[in-house]
This record gives structure tokens, C-alpha cells and sequence, in this order.
């Protein structure tokens, strides 16, 4: 780990407030504000526009098409990004709908979008902004000798995504060029950190959760779960690959007692086909955030059901810290990044094992309230930021 200077976030530092420009990857700033702000680069964009140490912050979208541009900006009209003197947003557009797939076409374009980010942060008179990205290609292919000092928060392994499989020798490339320049990099496991090999400051952050959603009385379960009998097990995320689908069946089958509850966004409902029709197993889809909270803080248990991939083993899931902010035990997948989170979670070789685990996991029971205030304090995102953004120095 190669730490740096203070983070231009710490509470009680007197230094001038600075400037920052933030790029997304793959995501709009309207997607992120109409999922509530809850992922981790959304959360970050968050504290740097709360923040009095920030200045002025300049959020970019990734490209988008002149033809998307002028169809989402009519669908997602009241998500749309609020500008004020403090918080600047751009949207760069081109021809194309996708990035192009060899390496120095991916260059010359990224070469674009930094020209277009300048001009948005010099009409907005930033002055030496420092530069984070959760984007690899933007990491990798753009020079930013104009800024402050840039960061790559590295929140998953593009390199191991199979749905962006063709873009692999991009990422590849990216990650030696981020390695090569010197750049901080922020990443959430060791994984991604030993795969991109920086020479610059570095560090393992994983992911935090917000106190203000989890802090407080306890919520009223919604209807639909309050009708599903107990012992009741919850998988938050999105429902796809990663989810481990025959070792749910094989534990739907096992323990018929057992009414597992399944939340997130569906893209392949091929993939969960065979999970619909077992009676112990409830697939309810996508939910508001409120909703999301009343359910984890109703249930009895809570389930990391990931199948053991490069994917898996590079991502610090989120959920994990949601589960334990919630005071519900967890049974996990024992993947690296979930080791060491304490003996409220035991871990399993495969998702098929957890019936073996599942009566002491229930047997832990509900977290106490002063401890888990604590948990919920020791992991906030905004100490996590504090850690993430001192890579830059100030």
C-alpha cells in the first residue's frame, strides 16, 4: 500500500478549498439520480458536491450519442443534473452509440473526450482540478497534464466482465498505461490492485454504506414480504450471472423452510427462468431504496450467493457491508474480499454448502443496536472518501 498526504476532505483542515472534475463510466449522471444516488461512484459525486473542502466540482458523463443524448435527455428530464455556481455537469456527445473495439481508435477517442471535459472545466474556471475517474479507458487514455493530479477508483474488474469481453484488450492496454503514468488508484480488493500493477499511490477502499439510511427505528416490512413466512433469507443485486442459480435451487430444496427472497434488476430473465417456479423462492425484482432498507432490516438472514469467478473475486460487494448495517447475519460465498468482515458472516466454498451453514447462521440472530451503530459509524462512505481521495495529496 503507498499512501499520500492528507485528504482535501478531512474534517478540520484549513487549506483552500479545491476543485475537482469526476468522470462516470458508464453511467449518466441522470442514472444515478434516478437510483437514488446509491452507487459507490454516485455516492463519491455526492460527498465532493456536499463537501465545504470542495470548491467546485465538474461532473462528466461517458459518451453518448447525439441520438441517445436527445432521447434521454426528454425520458430522464427530471433527473437531469441541477447546475449551481458550485456544481458544474457536462454530457459529450459524438456520431457513434459505442466505443470502438482496437486500441488506437480507443485512444484517439478518449483523446476527444478529455478535449471536451477541458473546455467544460476551463468554461466553469476550475483552477487545477483534481481529476477522478471510475472509468479505465479514461484512466488510461488521456493525458490530463492540465489538472491537479488525476485518480482511477477502480470499483470493478472491466477485465473480467463477460459482457464487455470485446473491449478486454482495451482494458488491458488501459490498465498498463494507468500503471505506466503514475496515477493513484483507488480500488475496492487487493485483486484489482494486483491486476493493474500501479507504480503511483495506491490502495485497497472498500465499499461503505450511508448512515442516514440505516440508522434510526426500525422500519415496517413492506406487504409482499410481510406475507412471505420465516425464516426468510435475502440476495440484494442485480439477478444475473453472478448469482449462483443451482446451488439457490439446491438450497431451496434442501430446506423447504427456508423462503428466499431475491431483489434486483432482472437483464437476462432467461438466466433465473428455472428459480421461478419453486415455492420457497421469491424473485420480486427491482425496489425503491426505502424499500430495499425495510427489507434487509425484516428478514432473518441475509445470502452473498455469487458463483467464484474473476468477476466475483475482484468485487467488494457492496451488500455485504448493507447486510451487516442492517444487523442480519450473512452466509456468504467464501470469495477473498469477504474474508475478515467478522464472525457475523460465515463463508462457504459454493452456494450449494450453505445448507450446512444455515441453521447457526440463523442461530446468530439480530446484531444489538449499540453494535451495530458502531459497525454503521466505523464504515460510512464518507470516511471511505477521506481515504480515496487522499491518494491525490492537496
Amino acid at each position: 500500500m503507498t499512501l499520500a498526504a492528507s485528504s482535501p476532505l478531512q474534517p478540520g483542515t484549513s487549506h483552500r478549498a479545491r476543485d475537482f472534475v469526476f468522470t462516470f463510466s458508464y453511467e449518466s449522471y441522470a442514472d444515478a439520480h434516478k437510483r437514488g444516488m446509491m452507487r459507490p461512484p454516485d455516492r463519491l459525486v455526492s460527498t465532493l458536491i456536499d463537501s465545504p473542502e470542495v470548491r467546485r466540482v465538474l461532473v462528466a458523463d461517458p459518451f453518448r450519442s447525439w441520438i441517445t443524448s436527445w432521447v434521454r435527455a426528454l425520458v430522464d428530464i427530471r433527473h437531469r443534473a441541477r447546475e449551481t455556481d458550485k456544481f458544474r455537469h457536462v454530457s459529450p456527445m459524438r456520431i457513434a452509440r459505442a466505443d470502438p473495439v482496437h486500441v488506437d481508435d480507443v485512444a484517439a477517442v478518449y483523446r476527444d473526450y478529455e478535449r471536451i471535459v477541458r473546455r467544460a472545466a476551463e468554461a466553469a474556471q476550475l483552477e487545477q482540478p483534481a481529476f477522478v475517474t471510475a472509468s479505465p479507458l479514461v484512466g488510461g487514455f488521456t493525458d490530463l497534464d492540465w489538472t491537479g493530479g488525476a485518480l482511477y477508483y477502480a470499483r470493478d474488474d472491466w477485465l473480467s466482465s463477460p459482457a464487455r469481453r470485446r473491449y478486454w484488450p482495451a482494458y488491458r492496454e488501459a490498465y498498463r498505461r494507468i500503471a505506466a503514468s503514475g496515477r493513484a488508484v483507488a480500488a475496492v480488493s487487493q485483486e484489482i490492485i494486483d491486476r493493474i500493477e500501479p507504480t503511483g499511490p495506491h490502495r485497497v477502499v472498500p465499499n461503505g454504506i450511508e448512515p442516514r439510511e440505516w440508522l434510526g427505528a426500525q422500519p415496517t416490512a413492506p406487504d409482499w414480504l410481510a406475507r412471505i413466512p420465516g425464516p426468510r433469507a435475502a440476495y440484494l443485486g442485480t439477478l444475473d450471472s453472478r448469482l449462483d442459480i443451482d446451488g439457490l435451487e439446491t438450497l431451496a430444496v434442501a430446506r423447504p423452510d427456508l423462503h428466499i427472497v431475491l431483489i434486483g434488476p432482472v437483464p437476462d430473465p432467461t438466466y433465473i427462468r428455472s428459480l421461478r417456479g419453486r415455492p420457497n423462492i421469491h424473485i420480486r425484482g427491482e425496489v425503491r431504496r426505502h424499500e430495499v432498507v425495510a427489507v434487509l432490516r425484516n428478514v432473518e438472514l441475509t445470502l452473498l450467493a455469487h458463483r467464484r469467478t474473476p468477476l466475483t473475486e475482484a468485487m467488494s460487494p457492496l451488500k455485504v457491508y448493507e447486510y451487516l448495517a442492517a444487523g442480519r447475519p450473512v452466509l456468504a460465498t467464501d470469495l477473498r474480499p469477504v474474508r475478515g468482515l467478522g464472525d457475523r458472516v460465515l463463508l462457504a466454498e459454493s452456494v450449494s454448502d450453505f445448507v450446512d451453514l444455515l441453521d447457526p447462521a440463523l442461530g446468530i440472530g439480530l446484531q444489538e443496536e449499540p453494535a451495530r451503530a458502531s459497525y454503521i459509524a466505523a464504515n460510512a462512505w464518507t470516511a471511505r472518501h477521506r481515504e480515496i481521495l487522499s491518494l491525490l495529496g492537496g
